[in-house]
């Protein structure tokens, strides 16, 4: 399975491409799509090249299914905001190629990856170098992208382990008291 990864932003979102072979895993591409080529106020202009981008990545190395990073709430409201509308963009151009798209958060990619979730960047590039046989770290948000798909793929292995195991049935009764079903 060719799996891509998304790390979203206004002036850089980040990508990463791998193959999935149960638990082998391999590179595929990386990179960083940028934005300031167009005045930092476009903002249409920006939210337009990252759709185009995500869509030309996504056709070009023919993902399967995506990874995107859940934005989490900063300090300034309005850079949270900017932030939703790039990502937005990003998962927006994922749906327009037929593209299942998992969210995951940071700190779940940290954890997946580095073995826990308040890992810093230069740490995530390094055992992303480590995981996909690179032969240098990529950059950071390229880094963070290949993150996300390394968890998505470590992650559907193990829905997969568990959809094969246990079929789950539904209940044809159920007693509700105190917000607790029984």
């Amino acid at each position: 399975m060719r799996i891509l990864g998304i790390d979203p932003g206004l002036q850089t979102t980040g990508f990463g491409v791998i193959e999935a072979d149960g638990p082998r895993l391999s590179y595929v591409a990386s990179g960083t799509i940028k934005t300031n080529a167009v005045a930092t106020g476009d903002l249409p202009a920006r939210l337009k090249i990252i759709f185009d981008g995500v869509c030309e990545v996504a056709g070009r190395y023919g993902a399967q299914c995506a990874a995107v990073e859940i934005v989490f709430v900063n300090v300034n409201p309005q850079s949270t905001l900017l932030l939703g509308q790039a990502r937005g963009a990003a998962i927006t151009a994922l749906v327009s190629r037929d593209l299942a798209v998992s969210e995951y958060t940071a700190l779940q990619m940290k954890k997946a990856v580095v073995g826990h979730g308040h890992a810093k960047k230069e740490q995530v590039q390094h055992m992303v170098q480590r995981l996909l046989s690179l032969p240098a770290e990529p950059g950071k948000d390229a880094a963070d992208a290949l993150g996300l798909a390394i968890m998505h793929a470590h992650a559907n292995v193990s829905f997969e382990a568990m959809s094969r195991s246990t079929t789950l049935q539904r209940r044809q009764h159920a007693q509700f008291k105190g917000s607790r079903t029984y």
